[in-house]
């Protein structure tokens, strides 16, 4: 069996390995539509936001000094950051449930599972912040809430967990499932907690953090919170087995299909054949937390449709589920990486050389121009959705300077779009380097939080001129969409995205001049 040393000098060198190739991947790669809205919350700090609440931001602030440093590597600074302590929480859990060679199992999973390597470790998403706490939930959890004798120092950790499940919460909504599962725990296996007035002062710790989410909400009519309710409410659905395989199909790569498989087969070898590789306290806790989630969305995408990341902490949590099960598999051996671990590994490495140069240089979907019509081009390549914004905002600042010193536009021009996305790319590569404003016209539910950056930014006033753009990966003609609201609306260039030397995606600029018709304030009245 490896020693310690062995294993801790191994773990060490997986998280400065994988901290150095997430950290250059960040720096390399355009925003995706999402986080470069959530960009946006620190642009825009507040109690909370249209579509979740506010942590994102507050952390995206922190590791840009306040957007002094508003490159892509510091904006997704937190989550290389966050990832390489995640890492070594993946171990310590591991390490507790078993032993050490179990916690760097565990580290291993954790690193090759891509919702954790790339969504929560690279890219900058709410997911970030809750990961973090999630597993320092996780972590006090399985410490603490199988004692039957509960110390002042149990209780001291049991109010820590209140804390960090408030922050979890205030950074995704789907963190009250670390809650439901400790609750469920204490309900069903160990009642001495009730007993614990330390239990009660942690779930109110967990409220209170909570309570500026919550003003928010009710300042603005609980918009947050029924914009999140609307999204699962089965009221007016029907029946979608597509939706449901979609999630399958979803979770299965997002997680790794190894690690989704060792996962599966280590709930089935301790729940069916009764091999119990790890205590059964447990496989009780890590189950309560993990299971619920991740049930609760499979059901719900029978009826609506939802996004595989949602169930990301889910099966992270039973994580701890597999590592002892590989550690039981090998226990005589004296293996540091297994040969599954291994193929979730090479898998994970195969992932990020392939979508890395896809999106980079794109091996597959180089639609030939000649074949197709000019405002489609790249509309099925999906790796489009984070590449080529620098380069339309390097060639639109050339025409904005020159239609500025024609006056073919007023010198107050916005920019003028309907959904927010891609306007918060549009925001950030093209408007941010002109220093011109970008607002939206649209309903809410397509808008978001443009609808309040709209007030921030002074809203609309008649005459004024704008641009619209819009990209053959995703093209609608500026007059489907505000023919009613200006004089005039003409065309003004067309630029051209390249990739690996080939076409690969056309940007189409409009300029909307004469504003005649004010839009609706599409905000709740406060």
């Amino acid at each position: 069996m490896p020693n310690n040393k062995n294993i801790r000098q191994s773990l060490f060198i997986l998280i400065g390995v994988s901290t150095l190739i997430r950290g250059f991947i960040a720096a390399t790669l355009e925003f995706g539509n999402d986080e470069v809205y959530y960009y946006l919350y620190a642009l825009y700090p507040d109690l909370s936001h249209f579509d979740h609440p506010p942590m994102v931001g507050f952390v995206i602030q922190l590791f840009t000094l306040n957007l002094k440093l508003d490159s892509e590597f510091f904006i997704r600074l937190a989550s290389v950051i966050f990832g390489a302590i995640n890492t070594f929480l993946a171990y310590r859990i591991g390490s507790k449930i078993k032993d050490e060679q179990t916690g760097f199992y565990a580290a291993l999973l954790y690193t090759s599972s891509i919702y954790t390597f790339v969504i929560v470790g690279i890219f900058i998403l709410p997911d970030t912040p809750q990961m973090l706490f999630w597993l320092l939930t996780v972590c006090i959890a399985i410490e603490i809430i199988a004692k039957k004798d509960i110390s002042k120092a149990d209780e001291k950790k049991m109010l820590l967990a209140g804390v960090t499940i408030g922050l979890g919460v205030l950074s995704k909504y789907t963190s009250v499932f670390l809650w439901a599962g400790i609750a469920g725990y204490i309900i069903l296996y160990n009642r001495e907690w009730l007993k614990k007035p330390a239990l009660y002062f942690s779930a109110l710790i967990s409220i209170i953090l909570f309570i500026p989410v919550i003003y928010w909400n009710v300042v603005n009519n609980f918009i947050s919170l029924g914009y999140q309710g609307g999204r699962v409410n089965l009221l007016d659905s029907g029946f979608r087995p597509d939706y449901f395989l979609m999630e399958i199909l979803g979770e299965f790569f997002y997680n790794n299909p190894v690690n989704f498989i060792i996962i599966y087969m280590a709930l089935w070898v301790f729940i069916v054949n009764k091999r119990h590789y790890l205590s059964k306290e447990n496989f009780r806790i890590i189950a309560l937390i993990g299971l619920p989630l991740i049930a609760t969305f499979i059901f719900l995408s029978f009826f609506r449709r939802t996004l595989p990341h949602w169930t990301g902490p889910g099966y992270t949590t039973l994580i701890f589920i597999a590592a002892p099960f590989i550690r039981e598999t090998v226990k005589s051996k004296n293996i540091l990486f297994p040969k599954l671990i291994k193929y979730s590994i090479i898998l994970l490495f195969v992932v990020l050389v392939a979508g890395y140069s896809q999106i980079n240089f794109g091996l597959i979907w180089n639609q030939s121009p000649t074949k197709v019509n000019i405002s489609q081009i790249g509309n099925k390549d999906v790796s489009l959705d984070i590449y080529g914004w620098k380069q339309i905002g390097e060639k639109f600042t050339k025409l904005y300077k020159k239609d500025i010193k024609t006056g073919k536009i007023g010198a107050d021009a916005v920019i003028i779009s309907y959904r927010w996305f891609p306007l918060a790319n549009i925001d950030y590569y093209v408007a941010r380097p002109n220093h011109i404003k970008v607002l939206a016209i649209g309903p809410l539910y397509s808008i978001h939080k443009y609808a309040t950056i709209n007030r921030n930014r002074g809203g609309f006033h008649l005459d004024m001129d704008a641009y619209y753009i819009t990209t053959s990966h995703d093209f609608y003609h500026a007059d489907t969409v505000y023919h009613n609201y200006f004089e005039r609306i003409e065309p003004a260039d067309t630029i051209p995205v390249y990739r690996g030397g080939k076409l690969v995606m056309n940007a189409f600029i409009f300029r909307m001049l004469g504003l005649k018709d004010l839009p609706d304030d599409q905000w709740v009245e406060k």
